[in-house]
């Protein structure tokens, strides 16, 4: 090893090997990459391997890293998400941020951190990282659901207390590195006036420059992704010169292309290279801590992750239920704040790095931000059974009527339905609409509000809620259906598998007393016998079935199918 890491090249070849490795460990056990890179820099770091010698060049990726971060951020800060949601998302994100820094802050003091440190320390515990978040939600395909929303929207005003807390800190920063000067109060002005100059040149090039640029570049995607790279590093060297720092630099440079049509283009080819990049920040991170140092810090660790992991969900519970959200959609969406996210320690490294904070409470957030984002990890990923377990104490955290959810659950009072459709996709879509044309009263039911928008649109009767919810299912009107009907898609390629069709026959047969049939969706032969042990009394399999009526049709048998109406189909068209 030694002889291999003389050179920098061979340096940063063991290190991304070390990564590959680590990382492939970590997604054994089901945890997101930021786990594994932290473990690679201690490991790498002068406490085992000692492996890390180039740390000028791996500063440089660590910061460019930071700054392309940022940038992603900018790009896709949309504030109308907040307008859409309302007070939840603002109400929700301040009320966590407040309850984290206040609480947070006193246990600093109770664990004899100190003012300073205590302050620092307790902001950096606010922050949740959106891409452990973002994954997690769309493993579970649960991103579009109500409690994804919410929690999308409270995560990005927490990526906007991110972009004040750093401006504050720059401008702080100023102040004291330049204090030696005697001249600190006429700098904080100057960075004042420079971050100014910036938000209007950003305003400027979004109102005059930036369709137009963006539009001739997109002819060619490899420049439009170079573009973009250059105006992170060049927005980020700018800040930095101006005392601003790289990373709002980096951020504005985002906001500076976040209004352009190809956004997420350019997020999608940035994303790739971000996450490269931050694992040289999170091995500079890894490899500047000492792990004979950490011991002193396990205690103040274990409270301040217990406070992130429970407190955090609680206060999340409290607001949207007395905002009048049920306890389950207050509970789902509590769970997505229990950690800190990479921000955290961007925020602590920054204090050290302007001397106000000591390496040791870097060590400490590091040691939090390990825990919490393990533990939460599991958290989202098996959040359902966890309702489960803790129902029957979270009815304090509901109001009576919860007024705030999109439904009118419990409003189809009669038992006229003849069929109940779970996941109003566009399969689901398709078969509605065509019963609904032969006479057949359809009921849906879904947890995606758009969803729920377009079938009322369409003519059809919906209901809010999750297939997997024992108490929702109980109020749906099943005492005369015939049929249940689940397209809800399966897609068991994140951390979670939670087959929502196994849940879905389970409750419905065993909880609700419902006596007729259910035909489930599947795109996967394999599942089709499994199914049916389960209690599914039909299997569609879309595209199967499609090229069977396609052949039917180019056979000359299309009108003998046209003259059979089943409500669904019948048993010999399943497909083994």
């Amino acid at each position: 090893m030694e002889v291999f890491v003389q050179s920098a090249f061979g340096e940063i070849a063991a290190l991304l090997v070390m990564a590959a490795v680590i990382g492939f460990l970590g997604i054994i056990l089901r945890q997101p990459l930021i786990v594994s890179f932290i473990a690679v820099g201690l490991i790498a770091g002068p406490s085992v391997l000692n492996v890390v010698r180039s740390t000028e060049e791996i500063s440089l990726l660590s910061e460019l890293g930071i700054a392309v971060l940022l940038f992603l951020v900018g790009i896709k800060l949309d504030v109308k998400l907040i307008r859409s949601l309302g007070a939840v998302s603002l109400l929700t994100g301040l009320g966590q941020v407040a309850f984290t820094s206040i609480f947070g802050y006193l246990i600093g003091l109770a664990l004899g951190l100190g003012s300073t440190t205590s302050i620092y320390v307790a902001v950096a515990l606010t922050f949740s990282s959106t891409i452990i978040v973002v994954k997690l939600l769309s493993d579970k395909r649960e991103i579009d659901s109500l409690h994804g929303q919410i929690a999308l929207g409270f995560l990005i005003v927490q990526d906007l207390v991110v972009v004040l807390a750093m401006i504050v800190l720059s401008a702080i920063g100023i102040g004291a590195v330049t204090e030696s000067g005697g001249h600190g109060s006429g700098s904080v002005l100057t960075v004042l006036a420079s971050g100014v100059a910036m938000v209007a040149l950003v305003i400027l090039f979004v109102r005059y420059v930036a369709n137009p640029l963006t539009e001739r570049l997109a002819r060619a995607p490899e420049l439009l992704v170079i573009f973009a790279i250059a105006q992170a590093a060049i927005f980020a060297a700018v800040g930095d010169l101006v005392g601003l720092g790289k990373e709002v630099g980096g951020l504005l440079a985002g906001v500076s292309l976040a209004s352009t049509p190809y956004r997420e283009t350019i997020a999608a080819r940035l994303a790739p290279l971000r996450d490269f990049l931050l694992l040289f920040f999170f091995i500079a991170l890894g490899s500047a801590l000492d792990l004979s140092l950490l011991g002193a810090h396990v205690t103040g660790a274990i409270i301040f992750s217990l406070f992130v992991l429970i407190g955090n969900p609680l206060i999340v519970l409290m607001i949207m239920g007395s905002l009048g959200y049920r306890k389950r959609t207050g509970f789902l969406a509590g769970l997505t704040v229990a950690q800190i996210s990479e921000f955290s320690l961007i925020f602590i490294a920054m204090g050290v790095s302007l001397g106000h904070v000591q390496e040791d409470a870097l060590g400490l957030v590091t040691m939090v931000g390990l825990v919490t984002i393990a533990a939460s990890t599991y958290m989202i990923t098996y959040s359902h059974r966890l309702y489960a377990l803790f129902e029957p104490l979270l009815s304090l955290f509901e109001r009576k009527g919860t007024p705030r959810e999109p439904s009118d659950a419990g409003a189809h009072h009669d038992d006229s339905f003849k069929v109940i459709i779970f996941g109003l996709g566009r399969f689901g879509t398709a078969i509605g609409m065509r019963l609904k044309k032969r006479g057949v009263r359809v009921l849906g039911v879904d947890f995606n509000p758009l969803a729920i928008r377009r079938w009322r649109e369409l003519g059809l009767e919906t209901e809010f809620g999750d297939a997997t919810d024992p108490e929702f299912l109980a109020e749906l009107p099943m005492a005369r259906a015939q049929w249940i009907v689940s397209t809800v898609p399966i897609h068991p390629t994140g951390l979670s598998y939670e087959d929502t069709r196994m849940t879905l026959l389970q409750l419905a047969r065993n909880s609700t007393g419902f006596c007729g049939r259910i035909a489930v969706a599947s795109h996967h032969p394999r599942d089709t016998e499994e199914l049916f042990a389960s209690g599914a009394d039909l299997v569609l399999e879309p595209f199967q079935d499609a090229a069977d009526r396609a052949v039917d049709m180019l056979c000359g048998g299309a009108e003998e199918e046209r003259t059979e109406i089943p409500i669904i189909g019948t048993e010999e068209q399943q497909v083994s």
